[in-house]
């Protein structure tokens, strides 16, 4: 196993200070390995992520290598041949297991931003005290979004949030963590091959949750109750000006709706399993409320806005796989983790093998059915 930094590297050098996993931590485990802390309706820090890992790697004996990095893995006639910073390694078979989140996704128009104003990514933000004095543009409404629009707002500064799609989930849905309704009935559980459109459910943002120990909801209307401005979905720059998409109204209604079709599912499930009883009774959430009137353009050099957040998503980062496995916009081709090269297999992407891929809790399933595909595949090459 190849690391390029430490034991979980990116959950040290790569995420904020007060970053929490969105999973309550009674969903935090690994094969023979879990949670086993006091507070197991609570969300993890980063540091505790850290040592979650760490315990994990401890306990399995996990083979890694870190301070590895691989610059470079091509096919051979028997297999592949890995090139790394501390040498080369010969192998019939390799897993991708770098994730989905290597590189932010930042739009090309950035460029044309005023040099005053400062740019970030989640990559670079730490806590509100590293930005400059004045207003913060935070571009992106998925779960990052929210959650820095929120933060940066409690720490008395003028923000402004660009909107796009999201998907809006509330915290708590009768009595229970949203995400235990998630997995208890079954949505979680659905298979890539059950899915309708695949390509769109693997790049559907993060839902709007946060992990905060008053498990509380983190949507669009209370942002706007903390006095957070939103405005459309960022669409260019012109004139040195912002400019804004119209259609805020039409872009909620679409996010309330697939939220309400997903709570009658749970309330289906809590009706047809015998669970109604022990759960608070159905019920449903205002729809997100329409400003009066939205900006449709900013002016970025008029020291309104002293910083933006570039909370617009990532992308896997693959430039040291010389296999053409990878398609122009950068993602890579594969079958439920089985990828369009022999012996060349991917784990921890979104809806890799089902729709819960992207959390810790959904890493041995699809772990166990790579790996059984991969032992049959060196099985016959023996």
């Amino acid at each position: 196993m190849l690391e390029r930094g430490e034991v979980a590297n990116s959950w040290r050098r790569e995420r904020w200070d007060s970053l929490r996993l969105l999973t309550p931590n009674w969903q935090s485990r690994l094969p023979g390995y879990r949670y086993e802390g006091p507070d197991p309706d609570g969300y993890m820090t980063m540091g505790e992520v850290t040592e979650f890992i760490e315990g994990f790697a401890t306990v399995s004996r996990a083979p890694v290598q870190t301070g590895t990095n691989v610059t470079s893995v091509r096919r051979t006639d028997d297999g592949y041949h890995v090139t790394t910073s501390r040498g080369e390694i010969g192998c019939r078979a390799v897993v991708v297991a770098s994730g989905a989140c290597n590189l932010p996704v930042v739009p090309p128009f950035a460029a044309a931003v005023a040099g005053s104003v400062e740019q970030l990514t989640p990559f670079d933000y730490r806590d509100p005290a590293k930005l400059p004095d004045g207003g913060v543009l935070v571009v992106g409404a998925s779960a990052t979004g929210v959650q820095l629009a929120a933060e940066l707002q409690q720490s008395g500064r003028p923000v402004t949030l660009s909107v796009g799609e999201h998907v809006r989930l509330p915290r708590m849905y009768r009595g229970r963590d949203v995400l235990w309704w998630m997995n208890a009935s079954g949505v979680w559980d659905q298979r890539y091959d059950e899915i309708d459109d695949l390509t769109r459910a693997r790049r559907l943002p993060s839902p709007q949750l946060v992990g905060t120990p008053e498990r509380a909801t983190l949507d669009l209307n209370a942002l706007t109750s903390m006095g957070v401005e939103l405005v459309g979905r960022w669409a260019a720059v012109r004139d040195g000006r912002a400019l804004f998409s119209g259609g805020l109204r039409n872009v909620f209604s679409l996010a309330d709706l697939k939220m309400r079709r997903l709570l009658d599912t749970f309330d289906e499930w809590a009706g047809a399993h015998g669970r109604d009883a022990e759960a608070e009774p159905p019920e449903r959430f205002a729809p997100t409320r329409v400003p009066p009137s939205t900006r449709l353009q900013l002016d970025l050099g008029s020291g309104e806005i002293r910083a933006i957040v570039w909370a617009t998503g990532f992308r896997p980062d693959y430039r040291w796989l010389d296999v053409p496995v990878v398609d122009a916009k950068g993602r890579l081709h594969h079958e439920g983790g089985v990828v369009d090269s022999p012996g060349l297999y991917a784990l921890g992407l979104p809806v890799l093998r089902r729709r819960k891929s992207s959390f810790i809790v959904g890493i041995e399933d699809d772990a166990r059915e790579v790996i059984d595909h991969l032992t049959q595949y060196l099985a016959v090459r023996r």
